[in-house]
């Protein structure tokens, strides 16, 4: 619980009354590997944070075909936050890739805490300006840069991610197909 004590704390602060309060609301739970935090359908009741371990978030297509929409490990969120926020059916499964442990928080204990606790409702408004700049970047990118520089720039900006997820995932995270990516990194081998 200290690890997302002090992860709250590094935006606005909490007093003790207040940390005590929001970890008696708080649930630890350990996730093995290949196990699903949320599926496609079920409302996500659960806001999430990743204690240790990666998880990725995807939605399968009409032909089966994954597609990933981010990843996540030590320090992030996790979770369909659209269902979450509305508390309708989630878009995407979020799906552990390896043994994670995770700290949850549920929708109607965090609809309460903005009440006791209003500087956490400014905490979860910047961290979703957040997520929506960073989402709006990926969008732009993904419009306007090769995949080879969509490719270099994730290893750039998530190294550690890069190392912890087969190289499948991330090319459907880039939104190319494997055997691309292959040839990618074969050239960028080349070129060294």
């Amino acid at each position: 619980m200290e690890i997302f004590l002090n992860h709250i704390q590094q935006t606005i602060p909490l007093s003790e009354e207040e940390r005590t309060l929001l970890a008696s609301k708080l649930a630890k739970r350990k996730y093995l590997k290949g196990q699903y935090i949320g599926q496609e359908g079920d409302v996500n009741r659960l806001l999430t944070f990743i204690i240790s371990g990666t998880v990725r978030t995807f939605y399968l297509d009409d032909n089966g075909n994954e597609h990933i929409i981010s990843f996540g490990i030590e320090n992030w969120w996790a979770g369909d936050l659209g269902s979450m926020i509305t508390q309708k059916p989630a878009d995407f499964n979020v799906q552990c890739l390896e043994n994670t442990t995770v700290v949850q928080i549920s929708h109607e204990d965090l609809e309460q805490l903005y009440k006791d606790i209003p500087n956490l409702e400014r905490f979860f408004r910047l961290l979703i300006e957040r997520a929506y700049v960073s989402t709006q970047k990926r969008i732009v990118r993904n419009y306007s840069l090769s995949a080879k520089d969509r490719y270099l720039l994730f290893l750039e900006e998530h190294p550690e991610t890069a190392n912890r997820v087969p190289q499948y995932m991330i090319a459907s995270y880039l939104g190319i197909t494997k055997e691309f990516l292959s040839n990618i990194r074969s050239q960028l081998a080349k070129s060294e």
